[in-house]
């Protein structure tokens, strides 16, 4: 076929094969606005770290007046179209109360962010400074967007969100979702293959180490699921090692747990537990008793 007949036969599979079709909708948010929106907020959460050009203090108000009204405007042209495609009765002034709201959140998420780098650099011995975190650890990225996108999901916004967080996926092999819970000090370990599903719920000071996935259960029930607690909960201080899957909205790692590599849990475990992995099974260990006594009512 030339170019004509291959024109021609897309334009009847437009015709035909209408489900994948977006034609004569609205304009939705755009993909390389959301990726300039990530870069920009990324810009002012770390002031001088991404600059061509270094930042001083007596540049800071400027520049970050700047920055904002760029955030701003696309934050809020970008969100319209969002609430335009989820037949919002009034995009344009939702969009502009939703966009102050959010960005009223970033000096809270700075504070977070920060102790999720003080995480990264006192859990790894192999960093030489924090500047080398910011610089070149992927869970910056990742996670500084995740909550970023988790106040745009708690406000309501459609599409915005998820286009935000699967950016950081593109970037760094993390999917974290922007309905995940997560509180501080949270630090992903390499980060490549970690999936964190919409309803997970993650304490304080956990670390998950790479191929890590608090994943859902795989029923018939598919979208009749939705708004439903389909993903485990993490409970504080539980370091989770490579390869292990958590799965099922009623488990419940509980806090001080260590979780072994290439495990796959699907109860939950109490407080200060050991999850090894041995030739019987899965066992789950007694911290408080130093490893030594095997709790048998929580084999799994």
């Amino acid at each position: 076929m030339n170019l004509d007949d291959i024109k021609s036969a897309l334009l009847n599979s437009y015709e035909q094969d209408g489900g994948i079709n977006h034609l004569d909708g609205v304009n939705l948010p755009t993909q390389d606005s959301v990726q300039q929106l990530a870069s920009d907020y990324m810009h002012l959460i770390f002031p001088g770290f991404f600059e061509e050009t270094c930042l001083t203090k007596q540049d800071v108000p400027e520049h970050v007046a700047q920055l904002l009204a760029k955030v701003e405007t696309r934050l809020r042209h970008e969100t319209e179209k969002s609430l335009r495609f989820a037949k919002n009765p009034d995009p344009t002034k939702h969009a502009q109360e939703l966009t102050i709201a959010a960005l009223n959140e970033l000096p809270r998420l700075r504070k977070i962010i920060q102790t999720d780098v003080a995480a990264a650099f006192a859990g790894d011995p192999a960093a030489s400074s924090v500047e080398e975190i910011i610089l070149a650890y992927p869970c910056v990225l990742s996670i500084s967007l995740q909550r970023f996108a988790h106040v745009l999901y708690a406000l309501g916004v459609p599409l915005l969100p998820r286009m935000l967080t699967e950016y950081g996926h593109e970037r760094t092999g993390s999917d974290l979702h922007p309905g995940a819970k997560i509180g501080g000090h949270f630090f992903i370990d390499h980060g490549t293959g970690v999936v964190i599903g919409e309803t997970s719920e993650i304490g304080e000071h956990v670390k998950l180490y790479q191929g890590v996935a608090l994943i859902a259960r795989s029923t018939a029930g598919g979208q009749a699921l939705r708004n439903q607690k389909r993903h485990p909960s993490i409970g504080d201080r539980v370091t989770v090692y490579a390869s292990t899957t958590i799965m099922g909205g009623d488990t419940f790692i509980g806090s001080g747990s260590t979780i072994g590599g290439n495990i796959f849990v699907t109860h939950s475990v109490p407080e200060r537990s050991l999850v090894v992995m041995e030739e019987m099974g899965l066992k789950v260990l007694d911290k408080n008793a130093h490893y030594a006594s095997l709790r048998n009512d929580w084999t799994i």
